[in-house]
């Protein structure tokens, strides 16, 4: 509840305050990218890294169940402070 939805460079970005992010989706061919911007922080942190040490992503691929460690990983990450954009 209360979160911000915006669509930047073609990409949906959620936060709670107007702004400032703390999830990203990205499409590619094969999956779709899940960028937590201070998904670093997250516990755990997700797999994938990134060049910027604060920022993980989840690839979800076709078919695949989110499940409850991504609903969890959202509901932490909603909680952190979000990144301006």
């Amino acid at each position: 509840p209360g979160v911000q939805k915006a669509v930047k460079w073609n990409t949906p970005l959620y936060g709670m305050e107007k702004d400032c992010w703390f999830l990203s989706f990205h499409c590619f061919e094969r999956y779709v990218k899940v960028t937590f911007f201070r998904g670093a922080e997250l516990d755990p942190p997700p797999a994938e890294t990134s060049k910027y040490p604060a920022v993980r992503y989840h690839h979800v691929h076709e078919g695949e169940e989110l499940g409850d460690q991504f609903a969890a990983w959202v509901r932490q990450a909603s909680r952190l402070p979000g990144e301006k954009m």
